[in-house]
């Protein structure tokens, strides 16, 4: 083959949906052209090894925040063994910054922005033995009636083993300094005919679940409704459909759509980031919080969609007590799933324009995460990264759901002026990580039977639960995934038949089965 496109995934269930969309748009040069995919268990020298053994003139390689370092490593590698292969490099990582970058310099050619067309542009005249004038090449903006649809690229294996990424729209109409989305304007719908051809022909193939990459789904809402109703006339058992949405525009004629899907089938990503308005108005984002919260309401206590929610640490000026009322705030409206995520400064982002005001450090290395900022410092900032990871770990996996609620339910109330209000999550949960941490020393790989002890531990001691009330709760929990064992240091606390009647889970991904079980 002429041309080879690789990249290097996460995971290998993650398929590379840019590569696909590469391949499509290649036109007369499909035929020599092949793919790749290596994610981040494989080693450098044997990527070279597997992409040379393909024998390719031109290499292109999809770079991304997760593989920066791994991709690095891999142009170096193929320029010393194969310094005649002409490697072309493009992906958001290398899009921006581009004088900064070792990767860039490493390679022959790189291509910043959408480079659907352009990239087959520049395999014509590389192969005609025509060089381009520059090193670094910028795309047009495609229409998106120009761009050929990728979905015909998701063979067998990948139906049967992987997310099927697909996408109805482009660009963000929004500007949040700390998200690249930002940078994508304007929005760009895919035509929607031809789309709901391929989505349809997936379906026939066997695919059950869909994510789509679209930052705004309900942005246009004839767009999200016509969507929405297809997969409704053309629903099958097992269906799962991920949305990225607005969390402030959720109008009837959705509504009456959502309301028709079985409990499991939709996923919402609801980013909320902050509900500090003055944080908000500072990085340019606008978001109506009591429509957020009342479509969050309704959500949760009329449709079956499982809501996944985030809030980012670390936002300019925004201090631990800020963050932790929002968390607080978010709880109470019962989304399935927090994300808590670090602030992270990718390339190109405007967020860096606070710097100097805000004392805002960041890693220089991938995945570039807040270090301090004026309003926490580095080791307050640690302790938030616990939190992050152990909330993940406890409440977002579904492992411990009604666990969880225990270890704030009985910190006590905290002081208000002169009254008092409710528990606070965020402060109890808080307390756990610290805890947990000091006993475990790490915020990974710790077994789920060694965090079932270690949260009958805190709960009984630390907050000193009645064990005989814990262990029926904890062992729900346990359970909950379709294992049928009992831990053995519950025993002594449980009825003698205590677990015999294992809990069946919902159908769909096991984290999201897990919170509708």
């Amino acid at each position: 083959m002429d041309i080879l496109l690789t990249t290097i995934n996460a995971k290998y269930p993650h398929a590379s949906f840019g590569l696909r969309y590469l391949l499509a748009n290649l036109g007369s040069l499909r035929g020599q052209a092949t793919m790749l995919e290596f994610d981040l268990n494989h080693r450098s020298v044997d990527m070279v090894e597997a992409i040379l053994a393909r024998e390719p003139r031109i290499v292109g390689i999809g770079v991304y925040i997760w593989n920066i370092a791994h991709a690095t490593q891999l142009v170096a590698d193929l320029k010393r063994v194969r310094p005649d292969l002409t490697l072309i490099l493009g992906g958001p990582e290398v899009s921006y910054e581009t004088d900064q970058q070792e990767i860039i310099r490493l390679a022959d050619y790189t291509i910043t922005g959408e480079a659907d067309l352009a990239f087959a542009q520049l395999c014509e005249q590389l192969l005609r033995g025509e060089k381009p004038l520059t090193k670094v090449i910028e795309a047009p903006l495609p229409t998106m009636e120009d761009v050929a649809l990728p979905y015909h690229e998701y063979d067998d294996r990948d139906v049967a083993h992987r997310v099927i990424y697909v996408e109805a729209s482009r660009g963000c109409p929004f500007k949040c300094e700390f998200c690249l989305s930002s940078l994508d304007i304007p929005v760009r719908n895919v035509p929607l005919d031809a789309f709901l051809g391929e989505i349809r022909t997936l379906l026939e193939r066997g695919v059950r679940q869909f994510k789509f990459v679209d930052r705004t789904f309900n942005l246009n809402l004839s767009i999200g409704k016509r969507i929405l109703a297809f997969f409704l006339e053309h629903y099958a058992a097992g269906l799962f459909l991920h949305f990225e949405m607005i969390p402030d525009r959720l109008p009837e004629g959705l509504r009456e759509l959502i309301r028709q899907f079985p409990p499991g089938a939709l996923q919402f990503e609801v980013g909320i980031q902050t509900f500090n308005d003055e944080v908000s108005d500072r990085i340019s984002r606008r978001q109506d919080n009591a429509k957020l919260e009342d479509n969050l309401r309704w959500l949760r206590s009329e449709t079956g969609v499982h809501v996944h929610s985030d809030l980012i640490v670390g936002l300019p000026g925004e201090d631990v007590a800020s963050f932790g009322r929002g968390f607080d705030r978010l709880v109470s409206l019962k989304p399935q799933e927090i994300q808590v995520g670090m602030l992270k400064r990718l390339r190109g982002t405007p967020i860096v324009r606070h710097d100097e005001e805000w004392g805002m450090v960041y890693s220089p290395t991938p995945p570039y995460e807040i270090l301090a900022t004026k309003a926490i410092d580095f080791t307050t900032m640690q302790r938030m990264r616990r939190f992050a990871r152990y909330w993940d770990m406890v409440a977002n996996s579904g492992n411990f759901l009604r666990t969880t609620a225990l270890i704030w339910e009985v910190q006590g109330p905290r002081a208000k002026g002169q009254g008092t209000e409710e528990p606070s999550p965020f402060a109890g949960f808080q307390r756990f990580a610290e805890w947990l941490h000091e006993r475990a020393t790490t915020t990974h790989g710790i077994a789920l039977t060694n965090l079932v002890q270690y949260l009958f531990t805190y709960l009984t001691q630390e907050l000193s639960l009645d064990p005989h009330s814990v262990a029926p709760v904890l062992l729900e929990d346990y359970q909950r995934g379709n294992r049928s064992d009992v831990p053995p240091f519950l025993r002594e606390y449980l009825r003698q038949d205590a677990g015999e009647n294992v809990r069946p889970t919902s159908k769909g991904p096991r984290r999201q089965a897990r919170h509708l079980a």
